[in-house]
């Protein structure tokens, strides 16, 4: 009996270390993930992050009565703020369980950074109606015409930040250098505190879920379910989209592109399902299924935010989800990041985006939705076309080198 029950528990132990000892290839995240956006979808709404910083900050100005908020924003959580809120504990939990959790305080100069490359993030989110996850991970599968030239901001918004940051390291090298200190971390034979606190994470996020069941808010409690999968799977396989956009120009590497790709693929078949057949809407609703992430940014808008966003990003050194399971594994950078995002995109909200907007005609920053024009078909091999030629791109470069900073 005693036998049986150590054989037993070394199994549960290979099955841990399996999870947990070491790190997953990008493209398994991105596979994972792009499914549970499609599940996001099919239950209310794909996946988005920068409402969920916009519906923090809101909630903290109202609480201070400050900039005029406490009238206008709302008292509760939304889905999304939710979403963000278990994506952060997910990722917590993946970090526990691998005892890679620690409290990491860069230099001054990099939490200013940090700071500052939130607080673009919120703004371009707010110019561009979209972030790295709602405007390009679900804009793209959504077919949405917008999420192109969104795209096209990000890239550019990249490539500026990086030759930012290269004329800061060689004309500015104490900026970001000095003190850092690393408190809280395990090691292989320490740090079983971890572990046990990661189950203590799971389990008050589940009662969490059952809670919002027994409620009568399914959507709430599949939304906190999905988060904590989406927080740990993120922490797992190091999913990230500015890396995706960073790194073919700065190391080479197409890891986190490829994921990246992935997801999109992923997405892009569940998505076009969705909206060709309305899974999930009724007779009266098909129309604003189709329309379902598609923005009033096209085209000059999208641009224009997702160059400021890519700005940001690179800057801050995490997108709209990787500053979040970073921030769970205790980047504290990346705290800085998400307080920077949640503290400016309500004011670019209220007091920028209305002035800017104002500027351009309609012809600008109107929705379109591809098929609307060309058809679903002609929509989806334009876009399976453009992450083909995308993959082909970091794959060269990855041999070559040609367009590679190191």
């Amino acid at each position: 009996m005693a036998e049986e029950l150590n054989n037993d528990n070394r199994i549960l132990s290979e099955l841990f270390r399996t999870f947990f000892a070491k790190h997953w290839p990008v493209w398994i995240g991105g596979i994972i993930l792009g499914m549970l956006n499609i599940l996001l979808f099919m239950i209310k709404s794909p996946w988005g992050g920068s409402g969920g910083y916009n519906n923090w900050g809101e909630n903290v100005y109202q609480a201070a009565g400050f900039l005029g908020l406490e009238n206008v924003t709302p008292t509760n959580t939304s889905l999304y703020g939710m979403l963000n809120i278990l994506i952060i504990l997910g990722a917590f939990a993946g970090a526990l369980f691998s005892k890679e959790f620690a409290l990491r305080i860069p230099p001054v100069g990099e939490l200013i950074k940090g700071f500052i490359g939130g607080g673009l993030m919120a703004i371009g989110a707010t110019m561009g109606i979209g972030c790295t996850i709602g405007g390009f991970f679900s804009g793209i599968p959504a077919l949405s015409g917008g999420a192109i030239f969104l795209t096209i901001g990000l890239f550019l918004g990249t490539l500026v930040a990086l030759k930012y940051l290269f004329w800061e390291m060689e004309n500015f090298p104490g900026f970001s250098t000095g003190k850092s200190r690393t408190l809280l971390a395990a090691s292989e034979k320490t740090g079983g505190w971890q572990i046990w606190l990661g189950w203590i994470v799971i389990i008050v996020v589940f009662v969490m879920a059952y809670n919002y069941f027994g409620n009568g808010n399914a959507v709430m409690s599949w939304f906190v379910i999905i988060g904590l999968l989406m927080g740990l799977i993120c922490q797992r396989s190091r999913f990230c989209i500015v890396a995706s956009f960073r790194d073919p120009f700065m190391t080479g590497k197409s890891s986190s592109t490829v994921g990246v790709i992935t997801g999109l693929l992923i997405g892009l078949i569940g998505f076009t399902i969705i909206k060709l057949f309305g899974v999930g809407a009724g007779d009266t609703a098909l129309r604003a299924r189709e329309m379902t992430w598609v923005f009033p940014h096209f085209w000059l808008r999208a641009p224009i935010g997702g160059f400021i966003f890519g700005l940001g990003m690179t800057i801050a050194g995490g997108c709209a989800v990787g500053a979040l399971w970073r921030f769970g594994e205790g980047q504290v950078k990346l705290w800085a990041a998400v307080l920077g995002f949640l503290l400016i995109s309500p004011i670019s909200k209220k007091f920028i985006v209305p002035e800017f907007v104002d500027l351009l005609p309609h012809s600008l920053r109107y929705k379109n939705f591809m098929p609307d024009y060309i058809g679903y078909t002609w929509s989806v091999v334009i876009v399976l076309a453009i992450l083909f030629i995308w993959y082909l791109f970091v794959k060269w470069n990855e041999r070559t080198g040609k367009f590679s900073t190191y």
